[in-house]
């Protein structure tokens, strides 16, 4: 059973769009453990579905050494984003992670991504997903 870690911070918004998208396309072979660096993104992606959830940097820090894939917003890998509640310890632990990483590119936090178009969060989503799905074959 692969472990697919799911990042978020904030709200949680990004997060819990992914774990319902993957529990609706009923992925199977996968446990999903979300991660949020503050309890109210955590509180949501479990409420989205999610096996098992934990909050703070030390949680990203030990989930990452011990993910299969690691999802979420492209500012996760980014000291500082997240309106600063992703340290850079917790980039550190994402970026040296040997998970594969799916990140969803967003505008935000002082990051652009060239060649990425200006697609809807909820198409970004699905495309998360599908690679979600490649990578548990």
């Amino acid at each position: 059973m692969k472990r697919i870690l799911i990042i978020d911070g904030q709200g949680g918004g990004i997060g819990k769009a992914l774990i319902e998208k993957i529990r609706r396309e009923q992925l199977t072979g996968c446990e999903l453990v979300a991660v949020g660096t503050n309890a109210l993104a955590t509180a949501q992606m479990l409420k989205a579905g999610a096996d098992t959830g934990a909050s703070g940097e030390s949680a990203v820090i030990w989930n990452c050494r011990h993910a299969d894939l690691i999802a979420g917003p492209i500012g996760i890998v980014a000291a500082g984003s997240l309106l600063g509640e992703l340290s850079p310890s917790m980039a550190e632990a994402i970026g040296m992670s040997p998970a594969i990483k799916i990140l969803i590119p967003l505008n935000k936090c002082h990051l652009q991504v060239a060649g990425i178009s200006d697609e809807s969060l909820p198409a970004r989503i699905d495309q998360a997903v599908e690679l979600i799905r490649q990578n548990l074959s």
